[in-house]
């Protein structure tokens, strides 16, 4: 049976900007997405000249996110693109993803979702009122690991659930890079394109996501110490937020872009009233799921062990690693997946997050931000509205 590649577009992703290469690469791995048009950039020429280094046709390098939009629409069904990938800074998510969804096409983006929760709202409504699908690649749900830790609290390996510890530092920002020409960390220290949060809107919330993503369970409050470390920046680069989740449980999220000597280092672990699980990225393949009163057992990607959130997003026999391109390629494959079927008009289990993690993701951002600048007062986590 061949293969029915998704049409897609890009906004950003042009010369020399990295999460646009990790998002094509992992769109090719499965070899369920063909990349044919994009606005690379908002210089016109450096749009092109990316597009021409990507093997893209002259025509379809677009100058802007509108013009593409506009041009695919009025091409034959079997051309034009399904879908838009946005991978630019934070403040335009908004607006691109708004007009992609006007002119009739499937949206994956890049986190956060928007600069503001009122932003992502006016998305949830806009999407409410089409049959349009969402996705948001939160990377580190694709990770067969953190499914199979989903499954195993799901079906009460650890009892309830008491206790959440999620961290996420690196140490790029530990010296004044945007004074170096650093266009990356420029663009996440300037408030008009970061938003409110640098470090909390950058990588705080992909922890906050991963902690309610595998607990099964929803912040219902929170308080929060956002810091700016190294002096004269005006976002956070550090912060500490406390967690109440919705049965009572208590948790404590550490994310740092200061720590001198760490890479990428996500942990989570979760401590139930029977057993308790440990994940690190650093170490994805392995799964620790510990006791008090038996030996702790060491559970591993690939193994006959596992359930099958976690064999469905495994690709390689044990023993051979998978990592973070892998991860972001199980992203892709069930968005293609969400694609096919809603255009044949079936319905099947979403297994990307979309609006309605968006949503939360932006009212956690807010929440931790107004929670720090009142004197780290307890805020109650927003009412959303949200798509079913």
């Amino acid at each position: 049976m061949a293969v029915q590649r998704i049409r897609y577009g890009m906004v950003g992703g042009g010369e020399g900007a990295f999460i646009g290469d990790v998002h094509r690469m992992a769109a090719r791995l499965d070899d369920r997405f063909e990349l044919v048009c994009g606005a690379f950039s908002s210089d016109e020429t450096r749009s092109l000249n990316s597009g021409k280094a990507l093997g893209i046709a002259e025509k379809r390098c677009y100058s802007d996110y509108f013009s593409m939009c506009e041009i695919e629409e009025l091409l034959p069904v079997e051309e034009r693109m399904q879908c838009v990938v946005i991978v630019t800074p934070n403040h335009t998510h908004f607006e691109i993803a708004a007009t992609v969804l006007k002119h009739g096409f499937h949206v994956l983006s890049d986190k956060p979702a928007t600069a503001t929760l009122d932003e992502c709202k006016q998305l949830a409504w806009l999407l409410n009122d089409n049959n349009l699908l969402y996705g948001l690649t939160h990377t580190y749900t694709g990770y067969p690991m953190i499914r199979e830790a989903r499954e195993r609290v799901a079906t009460g390996q650890l009892g309830t659930v008491r206790k959440i510890l999620v961290e996420y530092t690196q140490g790029w920002l530990a010296d004044r890079e945007e004074d170096k020409d650093n266009t990356q960390a420029v663009w996440r220290l300037d408030p008009q394109k970061a938003g409110s949060s640098c470090c909390m809107g950058d990588i705080g919330v992909h922890a906050f996501n991963l902690a309610e993503f595998v607990s099964g369970l929803s912040v219902t409050k929170l308080n929060a110490e956002l810091n700016s470390i190294v002096e004269g920046r005006q976002l956070d680069d550090d912060g500490t937020v406390l967690l109440h989740f919705e049965n009572g449980a208590r948790g404590t999220l550490l994310a740092s872009q200061i720590c001198v000597g760490d890479e990428n280092n996500l942990r989570l672990r979760l401590y139930g009233e029977k057993a308790s699980l440990d994940w690190q990225q650093i170490e994805p393949n392995t799964l620790w799921l510990k006791y008090n009163n038996k030996a702790t057992e060491m559970i591993r990607t690939g193994a006959a062990a596992t359930g099958p959130g976690a064999a469905s997003n495994t690709r390689l026999p044990p023993g051979h690693p998978e990592g973070y391109i892998e991860a972001f390629a199980n992203l892709y494959r069930c968005f293609a997946d969400e694609i096919i079927a809603a255009e044949e008009g079936t319905v099947i289990d979403k297994e990307i997050t979309g609006i309605n993690d968006a949503l939360r993701g932006m009212a956690f951002i807010e929440a931790a931000v107004a929670s720090s600048n009142e004197g780290c007062v307890w805020k109650d986590f927003p009412e959303l509205e949200v798509k079913s």
